[in-house]
């Protein structure tokens, strides 16, 4: 049977990292990290809370920065707005499919697969939902993995916009569906960092 740090009285400062025993007074815990000096705990406190904040936010966000223009191509005095998916059509029908297939991984199936693992990890937690610990885990470090690629299409419009201004010939104007998409990304990466994944081995599941 293996013995869990929470078990022996050991928490983590989630500030400075350090490792330190807790000693539990009346059902409170008492201690402060001796590095930094934070209040310890065995667990994030209000991680599920804070999680479900962030992500509903993220996800209420994903609407305008799919439906609102987020890059204007004016060539010669003349252009029209383009959305995410449009710009990826135009991207696929200019024979540029590995690139719009960048766009639309980077731009769209990365963002919704990662706020849809991030529910399904919190689903877990709250309604024990039929998945491993070892799942739940690989689940949760992927999100990690794939959340640095998420800022690749606003760092495509910011260089776009930067080179490509060549006065009335052409320029790159960004849209609302710019700010809407960055604090999409932003914000996941607060939820992500807000789930405390030691909840999942909290579960009696195997």
């Amino acid at each position: 049977m293996t013995i869990s740090a929470q078990q022996r009285g050991i928490a983590r400062c989630n500030d400075c990292g350090k490792l330190s025993h807790l000693q539990i007074l009346d059902n409170k815990i008492a201690a402060a990290c001796p590095r930094c000096g934070s209040a310890l705990s065995f667990r994030k406190p209000q991680s599920l809370q804070r999680s479900w904040a962030y992500t509903l936010a993220a996800l209420a966000l994903l609407i305008p920065a799919n439906m609102l223009p987020i890059l204007t191509v004016i060539s010669f005095g003349q252009g029209d707005p383009d959305t995410i998916m449009s710009g990826v059509v135009k991207l696929w029908v200019s024979d540029l499919q590995a690139i719009a297939a960048i766009v639309f991984i980077a731009s769209i199936a990365v963002p919704v697969l990662k706020l849809i693992i991030l529910v399904i990890l919190m689903l877990v937690v709250q309604l024990q939902l039929p998945l491993s610990r070892q799942q739940c885990t690989v689940l949760y470090r992927f999100i990690h993995f794939i959340g640095r690629w998420s800022m690749l299409d606003l760092f495509m419009i910011s260089i776009l916009v930067t080179l490509v201004h060549l006065g009335n010939i052409a320029t790159v104007e960004s849209g609302p569906a710019a700010t809407a998409f960055a604090a999409v990304v932003v914000i996941t990466l607060f939820a992500a960092n807000s789930f405390d994944p030691r909840l999942i081995w909290d579960l009696d599941n195997d």
